[in-house]
């Protein structure tokens, strides 16, 4: 099983993590965890469906993914920091047209600047940079870029649920633009340049070559990986409170051990950034990965299984985040490994964007325990796909 990589050391990583998990967290917080509060106000102003009025945020998601492969590139090229800093123009002009533009369609066409907004400035986008920046190393950086990061829906959830009341939607939205401008722009000026040597790093990488064969074969396995994982977590994102209803809780005992899932996911990071530090990511991305379906298992003891669950999906999903950015750095190294982000982004987003809507009919149809059966089912085939990776072998044959 390969050793785990050395970590750079603190006074190296720390300045840089800390300036983008304070930009993550304000642009998760304004941009992703933003309809949750302001569509229903959208949906009563514009008289328009749910269905539009969240279809436009699922819109967003595919064209982030579609996006993310030539942002990969751009980092590549030219390194993290220019990327980040036109993601905030990006941001908040989506952000400003949401408040402009009248109607329905107003709303998509904000949406469509969000969506290649967040391709440029969300985890993807800081991953990449801390990869440029750090090689190898950027294990650390990225654990701690998710750590604060975790937090945004904890600080936009609350915001938006003060501020729209207050001000309207609309204002709220312009509010979220001009915050974005004051906060994102002086933070990415701090975010270190790439220099020559850097960036030479991520287009030559390791002296040597890793066996096509092998990379095609990882590349397929972790993908799928992870795309079975997102499909879980955006069917369980929207359907998750009444799943738990349909176990037989209550509506205040169901909404009170759903809202476990973020502190679980903040203690998921937690444990990746402490006890897995020894660990391969690979073996932490197995372990990680494994604890979805131990929590669907322990289901079948009864609705008081239900916080256990939560629990334990909240640090799978806190765990996998932070493997998102650091297993493809620490298996196939800094070569390519912005462009590398960019592509593994695509068909995770498009997951994102259709899992909701796709999975919807089934969770209807079927009882609460069977979905959840069904999502472990789906969490130990994305486990098994982590199986068979390995490190590459240094200049084994293709």
């Amino acid at each position: 099983m390969p050793e785990a990589e050395p970590a750079p050391g603190p006074e190296a990583y720390r300045r840089p993590a800390l300036i983008l998990g304070v930009a993550q967290t304000l642009a998760w917080s304004v941009t992703y965890y933003l309809p949750a509060i302001v569509a229903p106000a959208v949906i009563a102003d514009l008289g328009a469906s749910p269905a539009m009025v969240y279809g436009a945020f699922s819109m967003a998601l595919l064209l982030s993914g579609l996006a993310a492969p030539r942002v990969g590139r751009e980092i590549e090229r030219r390194g993290g920091r220019p990327v980040l800093l036109a993601s905030a123009f990006v941001l908040a002009a989506g952000l400003a047209l949401l408040g402009a533009l009248p109607g329905l369609w107003g709303w998509f066409v904000g949406w469509m600047v969000l969506g290649i907004g967040m391709a440029m400035g969300l985890y993807e986008a800081a991953f990449a940079t801390l990869g440029v920046l750090f090689g190898r190393g950027a294990r650390r950086p990225i654990t701690l870029v998710t750590l604060l990061a975790g937090f945004a829906s904890t600080l936009g959830w609350p915001l938006s649920a003060w501020l729209v009341p207050w001000l309207g939607w609309r204002a709220t939205c312009f509010l979220y633009a001009g915050l974005l401008l004051v906060t994102l722009i002086p933070l990415y000026l701090q975010v270190p340049r790439a220099g020559a040597a850097m960036l030479a790093t991520t287009t030559t990488g390791d002296a040597s070559v890793l066996p096509a064969g092998w990379v095609r074969r990882s590349l397929v396995l972790m993908g799928l990986f992870f795309t079975l994982r997102a499909v879980i977590s955006a069917t369980l994102s929207v359907h998750l409170i009444g799943l738990l209803g349909g176990l037989g809780l209550g509506v205040a005992a169901a909404v009170g051990i759903a809202m476990m899932q973020g502190p679980a996911q903040v203690g998921g990071r937690l444990l990746e950034a402490t006890l897995g530090r020894a660990a391969h990511p690979l073996n932490a991305a197995r372990f990680g990965g494994a604890l979805l379906p131990l929590g669907a298992l322990l289901l079948l003891a009864g609705p008081a299984a239900a916080l256990p669950f939560v629990l334990l999906y909240g640090a799978s999903n806190g765990i996998l985040t932070v493997s998102r950015g650091t297993l493809p750095l620490a298996l196939f190294g800094p070569r390519g490994y912005p462009v590398l982000m960019g592509k593994l982004a695509l068909p995770i987003l498009i997951a994102q964007a259709a899992a909701p809507a796709a999975t919807a009919p089934v969770v209807a149809a079927l009882p609460a325990l069977t979905v959840f059966a069904l999502a472990g089912v789906l969490g130990c085939l994305a486990v098994l796909c982590l199986v068979p990776l390995r490190a590459a072998p240094p200049g084994a044959a293709d």
